[in-house]
């Protein structure tokens, strides 16, 4: 074999393995994943005989609401999905229907790839906006602001209740007033912040419900979450790492085949 098939030959191995071990990468969470915001509190042990620090983060608890097609909800009816959460209400003339505009588009941007209906993807996220006005904001209210928007009612809950369950929610909770320059008045939740909760009930994010690149952040962020492990166990990828790893490697050796072909000395050649 000459210089230019053992080049080829060399290439054709490579890229397949290089592929595949790029996918095991991903697929053992080695992705960078947004950050978590809210430690409750450490606990040190010792491990082969070193201090261990672990942080135990707080994990935000849950809340029974009612939402626009006037069912009682519980926030840990929501399993196995990321949480996309703001507050609102519906007579705000300010930026409140510019954020429940931004959340719209959103959740239509999780489509089912291939449906010619265009069906919105409810396994992924849930989206829950919190009204902070709740003495006018009823159910008929609600429902008729969520229609006039256009949002799916599957996976994106609208919910009004006692005040000061939601409000207490806001700020013990989420912590809205956290980790920002924007002064949010405990009187009234008027904030432009989305907050992204993970499978756990962990705050993963604060983000500008009203700025496209933070938008673009956020979006990028759920996706990323739906990759990571989740109590040990690793999250489902869309697609099964060993079975493309093994395409890979089967690309790999009929690519081999093909340069041995091509290279083969013909008879009677030097």
């Amino acid at each position: 074999m000459n210089k230019k098939a053992a080049l080829a030959l060399s290439i054709a191995i490579l890229i397949p393995l290089a592929s595949y071990l790029y996918i095991r990468s991903i697929s053992d969470g080695a992705v960078d994943i947004p950050r978590r915001y809210l430690p409750d509190t450490t606990i040190t042990t010792v491990r082969d005989g070193k201090m261990v620090t672990d942080t135990v983060w707080h994990k935000v608890a849950d809340i029974r609401l009612l939402n626009q097609l006037g069912d009682t909800v519980n926030l840990y009816d929501i399993q196995g999905k990321a949480i996309v959460a703001d507050f609102f209400f519906t007579s705000c003339g300010s930026i409140c229907p510019t954020l429940t505009r931004n959340m719209a588009k959103m959740q239509q941007s999780f489509l089912r790839g291939g449906d010619t209906r265009k069906k919105i993807d409810t396994s992924i996220v849930q989206f829950i906006s919190f009204t902070v006005d709740p003495e006018r904001d009823s159910v008929p209210r609600l429902k008729n602001y969520a229609d006039r928007f256009g949002v799916n009612h599957d996976n994106w809950w609208f919910l009004t209740g006692a005040k000061d369950s939601i409000y207490n929610f806001a700020f013990e909770q989420l912590r809205v007033d956290k980790f920002s320059d924007e002064p949010v008045d405990p009187n009234f939740v008027h904030t432009s912040r989305f907050v992204l909760i993970d499978r756990d009930y962990n705050v993963r994010g604060y983000y500008n419900g009203l700025d496209s690149a933070s938008l673009t952040k956020l979006a990028r962020d759920i996706g990323v979450l739906m990759l990571e492990k989740q109590k040990g166990v690793k999250a489902k990828l869309p697609f099964d790492p060993a079975l493309m790893g093994f395409f890979f490697v089967l690309a790999g050796v009929i690519v081999v085949v093909g340069v041995r072909l091509i290279f083969r000395k013909k008879p009677g050649t030097a």
